[in-house]
């Protein structure tokens, strides 16, 4: 059977060429004997998985094996396939040339695919390209259908993990927050549902919306249960500690600007205003001015006294 498809692969070289069929057949072997694979250097501003290529592809090995990860039904291939497209993605350089190529609605079709491995590798490589504001303007398109993703499927699953990730690169700027107004709701529900590595997620993609002044209102709006307060308790993790301030600081100077802290804005009951603004979080920010971490109690001095 082996020989079967090595023979596959020397066909596969003929048609496409030596560069990306080579690259996905070492990879290959490498899983099926069991050997570590090979790495690229990852970039500072991706996260990377793991196993590819040693080379950096250039432009006519990036085209090939795009067109490889179009042809295939190989579900081994295509994970692959992805994952060295992803880490090649991690580069400034092939984020363009793969738009170039018309790789983004490539592997954006990948992001629907049933296999949940090959759905997580795919949200990856979206992740790496959308480093770059001119893809995301091809990207935007998935938004929604990531957000389902994220919100429907299994809690701290790796595709959910890696949905936050894209979604969080797609908020640092504010052109495409708007989309994610219908689901903040979601996201505070899986903030206080999900492990600690989603909640740092989440919490990252919420610090991106809660910098916008046009998102403000969305937030404080948001339907969320009561136990987000206990974000605030003293012997939360620093981490998620501080960021949870921090949106909590966010949201106030927002207000700020907009001239909106001394009035009385029309939110339901179980809205968040009424969480960040009630008896119950002004008491946990007092407590937090003996916190025994200098950090900490550095930031809630910038929330307003209480």
């Amino acid at each position: 059977m082996g020989g079967a498809r090595d023979a596959g692969w020397v066909a596969a070289g003929l048609v496409l060429g030596a560069g990306a069929c080579y690259c996905v057949y070492r990879l290959l072997r490498g899983q099926r004997r069991g050997g570590p694979g090979l790495r690229l250097r990852p970039s500072r501003s991706a996260d990377l998985t793991n196993g590819s290529c040693d080379d950096v592809l250039n432009a006519e090995q990036l085209q090939k094996l795009l067109y490889l990860l179009e042809s295939t039904e190989d579900p081994v291939i295509i994970e692959r396939a992805l994952v060295t497209l992803g880490n090649n993605a991690a580069f400034s350089a092939n984020q363009v040339i793969i738009r170039e190529l018309g790789g983004i609605p490539i592997v954006g079709s990948k992001s629907n695919d049933p296999n949940y491995s090959i759905k997580e590798k795919a949200l990856n490589a979206l992740n790496n390209l959308s480093v770059n504001v001119e893809n995301q303007i091809k990207i935007k398109v998935y938004v929604n259908q990531v957000c389902e993703d994220v919100f429907s499927g299994p809690l701290n699953s790796p595709v959910q993990l890696a949905g936050l990730r894209l979604l969080t690169n797609m908020t640092v700027t504010n052109d495409h927050q708007h989309m994610l107004t219908s689901y903040i709701t979601d996201l505070f529900h899986v903030l206080l549902t999900g492990n600690g590595s989603t909640k740092v997620q989440v919490l990252k993609l919420l610090l991106n919306l809660s910098e916008n002044p046009a998102m403000t209102e969305g937030l404080l709006a948001a339907q969320v249960d009561a136990s987000f307060l206990s974000l605030y308790d003293g012997h939360t993790a620093k981490e998620i500690l501080l960021r949870a301030l921090t949106l909590f600081q966010n949201i106030n100077n927002c207000l700020k600007k907009e001239g909106q802290l001394d009035s009385q804005p029309t939110f339901t009951k179980d809205a968040l205003f009424f969480l960040l603004y009630g008896e119950e979080c002004a008491q946990k920010m007092r407590a937090l001015l003996n916190h025994y971490d200098a950090d900490v109690k550095e930031k809630v001095t910038v929330i307003p006294k209480f």
